[in-house]
């Protein structure tokens, strides 16, 4: 049974919409952004269980009919009607026990996204160029803010690095199955012969850290400040505009160069490192979780193979869970949603099967 907490997270609903009129909170954007995240989590859960107990009134009557009406007629539409609101009924239980499988509390928050060219040379630019492109036109698709922090570009058009951050509800909770191994077999532009060859490319999906999340003392960090190179604007090149910042404890370290001004550049180098911190403190949080995780769709680690793109086949197969996706060019285009539906119902599934079998045992 799933409804005994239902009421206390009804409860946690109505404190947490309580909270958000309190003029204090508007004045507080870490409180905002808290109880946001919070009513966003709860608030599906709420709708669902709200419209579980009002079909749940209409059954009863319409049982109440069906039992004890007189006109043969009148029992009949409500012989129909029981039909019609028990399916609802088991529907919306089927949806509840969704909503309540364990929450990702990362879900909603904003992410940073690396892509790194892989083994391929390159070819391998290439494509990570695509997957790059092929992000921000998801991003674009959900009408989320997609914006390049940093890029390390080849003279032909390829992408060596780039991080990407994308501002969006639900960002991360699409977005993080993409970590891992991306594999391309083509016909490289560059090769003469036709041969097909086969590169790779990286992804890390990391959630952006709020500064309460992880507190980053300055003393611990190591801040150069040198001239930027490559490609740009006079003021870009000729500054000491380009922030590398070193964090001493774990030895991180993060180069930003993109913008003329020093100020946005060191803000955009503390962003992507305090996503990387978060992400070191969550693996290190959830290391006893990544063996069930993995059973499910697979761990992201960047040394895992998740896809391969097949250009002579118009084929894209998703490894973890063995499914193959045909029209490549509108999947490099940004429509990713079927692939990543098949991803999260697997998760969902892998839950479900693990609760059942924990009911069983008990």
């Amino acid at each position: 049974m799933i409804e005994p907490g239902l009421a206390e997270i009804a409860r946690q609903f109505d404190a947490v919409e309580a909270e958000l009129t309190r003029p204090e909170t508007a004045r507080d954007p870490g409180a905002l952004r808290r109880l946001g995240r919070e009513r966003a989590r709860l608030g599906p859960i709420v709708e669902a269980y709200r419209r579980l107990e009002a079909i749940r009134r209409e059954l009863a009557g319409a049982r109440q009919m069906r039992d004890h009406e007189d006109d043969p007629e009148l029992r009949d539409l409500a012989r129909a009607e029981v039909d019609r609101l028990g399916e609802a009924e088991s529907s919306l239980l089927g949806q509840l026990k969704v909503l309540l499988l364990p929450h990702d509390p990362n879900d909603e928050k904003d992410i940073i996204v690396e892509v790194r060219a892989g083994a391929g040379g390159e070819e391998a630019a290439l494509f990570a160029a695509e997957l790059f492109r092929m992000y921000v036109r998801y991003a674009e698709r959900h009408r989320w803010s997609a914006e390049a922090l940093s890029t390390s570009e080849t003279g032909i058009g390829g992408i060596r690095e780039v991080i990407l951050e994308v501002r969006g509800r639900g960002a991360y909770s699409r977005l993080k199955f993409e970590g891992g191994v991306h594999r391309v077999q083509r016909i490289p532009v560059t090769e003469s012969g036709g041969r097909i060859h086969t590169s790779t490319a990286t992804v890390a999906v990391l959630p952006e850290a709020d500064e309460v999340e992880v507190e980053i003392d300055e003393k611990e960090l190591r801040i150069d400040v040198y001239r930027s190179t490559g490609p740009g604007g006079q003021s870009v090149n000729t500054t000491d505009s380009a922030v590398r910042i070193t964090h001493l404890p774990t030895g991180l370290v993060v180069a930003i160069q993109d913008e003329k001004s020093q100020h946005k550049n060191k803000a955009k180098a503390l962003t992507i490192l305090r996503a990387r911190l978060l992400e070191m403190e969550r693996r290190r949080a959830h290391a006893a979780e990544a063996d069930a995780r993995r059973s499910m769709v697979g761990s992201g680690d960047r040394s895992e193979k998740i896809r391969t793109y097949n250009f002579p086949q118009d084929r894209v197969t998703e490894h973890r869970i063995g499914a193959d996706f045909h029209d490549l060019p509108a999947i490099l285009d940004g429509d990713l949603d079927a692939l990543i539906d098949a991803l999260v119902t697997t998760e969902q599934a892998g839950y479900l099967a693990a609760l059942a079998a924990a009911g069983a045992a008990t």
